[in-house]
């Protein structure tokens, strides 16, 4: 009966769901008629069966050709057609009418190298591996949207792009998704990810800067080894480097603004395993954030010089690894302030506005920010804190738990977001 309801109100809407256009109310229907579908027990049945089914056997980047699977087997079944692959394992579904606009929505597919630690029956198999961000969750939620939009495709007003997206767990593979055309002639995109710090029945986002500009960097001094009782004869690479892990933290509290977001952190170091010899290599590395792109820049160059400085003053050399291609730099993640209303405003309608909260800025990266830079993009967090069912580890966690209810609502957002658009952008074409 639900989707009844909602195939009369499509079809005697004169004009379109534009959101600056029409009443609160329509929409408020729209969002209430698809979060009642999503909710009914067949639908979220199957939701908590993939979801579950994808976190049995999770994949790391580039390597989930098992969900890859699933997913076109799930498309399959719905009768939604797919292009693949992307960036090796990616998949992009289209639901409509084909014409313009298309409207991207995106989730990631990738899992974590962590050892689940949650005893449950869906514990991961994949010894060493864990769904420990949220990302089978993330799929789910999408396929859950294309059953939705499926169901009424007749009636979309332009094109729906499903962008199942993998590696975004530090290998950029938005960047590489976007390199091999997946995205092309796509005006929008939408993306959503679990957040265990806020409620289920929750969302929150905030228009412009909202994650920041990510990188990493190793770090490699050369000296000349030796036995530790004749240090003179050695070039002691471990002293350079103890410099300048020190002379590194200088940049961000005497080099820039208080008020501009900047991270340098150091998380390994390596060198000798003896206590009486000076080894002849030291190798540390880290991650390096800003708000802003152009930040991030000036930290890598800051890096490279204090670096080289520091190892020359102790007659060593160095030479620097910023693994541009192997875990390329993320950008920020901006989004655009138009495509923040109109999500905001769907979140409202379908959650009420006292759920709909704006979220502080983090300097956590995603790579949803190489979306943003190439066309209008919305990212927002999802609520899945619940006490009740321990979901309340943070991402990365071995511990992480999500509450499934937010499935339905995650399935019900991502549409009702599409749907608006297309009505809003198809009447600014016509």
């Amino acid at each position: 009966m639900a989707w009844l309801c909602l195939l009369m109100i499509l079809s005697t809407c004169q004009t379109t769901w534009a959101l600056d256009t029409h009443s609160e109310s329509k929409l408020s229907n729209l969002t209430r008629v698809l979060l009642e579908s999503a909710r009914e027990p067949e639908f979220f049945g199957w939701l908590k069966r993939i979801r579950r089914r994808i976190h049995e056997y999770p994949e790391l980047a580039f390597e989930e050709d098992n969900t890859s699977q699933l997913i076109k087997s799930e498309l399959d079944s719905l009768g939604v057609e797919y292009s693949w692959p992307f960036a090796k394992t990616g998949v992009v579904g289209s639901i409509g009418s084909g014409l313009q606009p298309w409207f991207g929505l995106r989730a990631d597919m990738d899992a974590l190298p962590i050892q689940e630690m949650v005893e449950w029956e869906h514990k991961s198999k994949n010894n060493g591996k864990m769904h420990a961000c949220g990302h089978d969750a993330h799929v789910t939620m999408l396929l859950g949207a294309a059953k939705l939009l499926e169901r009424m495709k007749d009636e979309l007003k332009g094109t729906v792009k499903l962008v199942f997206q993998p590696g975004e767990e530090s290998y950029g593979g938005a960047y590489h998704m976007l390199k091999e055309g997946a995205l092309d002639n796509v005006q929008g995109i939408f993306g959503l990810h679990v957040a265990p710090e806020i409620p289920v029945g929750t969302v929150d986002s905030r228009p412009g800067p909202m994650l920041a500009a990510s990188g990493r960097f190793i770090a490699t001094i050369n000296g000349k080894g030796g036995h530790a009782a004749r240090p003179q004869d050695t070039r002691d690479p471990i002293l350079a480097a103890s410099f300048a892990i020190l002379a590194l933290q200088h940049i961000v509290s005497r080099e820039t603004d208080p008020l501009d977001a900047m991270v340098v952190s150091v998380g390994f170091i390596e060198a000798g395993q003896a206590g009486n010899v000076i080894p002849e290599t030291m190798r540390f590395g880290g991650s390096i954030r800003s708000m802003t792109t152009e930040g991030l820049v000036f930290l890598q160059q800051r890096v490279k010089q204090i670096v080289e400085m520091q190892a020359a003053v102790h007659q060593c050399t160095a030479s620097l690894d910023f693994m541009e291609e192997k875990m390329r730099p993320y950008p920020s993640t901006v989004n655009d302030e138009a495509m923040y209303e109109h999500g905001k405003l769907v979140g409202e309608a379908l959650l009420g506005e006292s759920n709909v909260h704006l979220a502080p800025m983090t300097m956590g990266a995603e790579d949803f920010s190489f979306y943003s830079e190439k066309m209008k993009a919305a990212f927002f967090f999802i609520g899945t804190k619940n006490e009740a069912v321990r979901s309340v580890k943070r991402l990365h966690s071995p511990y992480f738990v999500i509450d499934e209810e937010v499935l339905p609502i995650g399935a019900a957002f991502h549409a009702a977001v599409a749907i608006s658009y297309l009505d809003d952008h198809a009447m600014d074409t016509q």
